[in-house]
């Protein structure tokens, strides 16, 4: 695929991404959050394992995907971004409090180097208050995610925002047809 400009690509967001506010195309050009860790044996096998475990339960076998994150906690336990993946299972799984206290103790345990992880982390755990009826506790997760970058969650706290444009969307649809 050639390469999009700013403007391509906000045009693209917004077709995609229909239920989110309106953003400036220069948001877009942002650098995508990232972990930074040390390149050690012991993080490149776990990052390896983390792959394998969503890859297995995304084709539908989320006992073994759980195993193997289970198994990469025995080889890194304080490795934010494994529980952050088995809480993304157990959504799947439908034990959503063992996703929450998982999804609280990545938070607990990012630092500024694992930006992306909390970033999801705060996302998840969001969404799981969201289901759960706690509308302020989601709202500061989801206004902690949206502090990091996050477009999903900038859509979250930005409801009012969200709710002109479909009144903008429904007027200017109105007027066309």
């Amino acid at each position: 695929m050639a390469n999009l400009s700013a403007h391509d690509k906000a045009v693209l967001e917004c077709v995609f991404n229909p239920h989110l506010p309106v953003l400036n195309h220069e948001n877009l050009e942002e650098e995508p959050l990232k972990d930074e860790e040390e390149c050690t044996l012991e993080i490149s096998t776990v990052n390896q394992m983390e792959i394998e475990a969503i890859e297995t339960a995304e084709r539908g076998n989320l006992q073994n995907g759980l195993d193997l994150l289970n198994k990469a906690l025995e080889i890194t336990p304080k490795k934010p971004s494994v529980y952050c993946n088995r809480a993304y299972i157990y959504q799947y799984m439908r034990k959503f409090q063992e996703a929450f206290n998982d999804l609280t103790l990545a938070i607990d345990l990012c630092s500024e180097k694992h930006k992306r992880t909390l970033c999801q982390a705060y996302c998840q755990r969001g969404v799981l208050h969201k289901r759960a009826e706690r509308p302020e506790l989601a709202k500061v997760d989801f206004e902690h995610a949206a502090e990091l970058g996050s477009r999903f969650a900038k859509g979250q706290v930005d409801t009012k925002k969200y709710a002109y444009f479909q009144i903008a969307k429904y007027c200017f649809y109105s007027l066309w047809n």
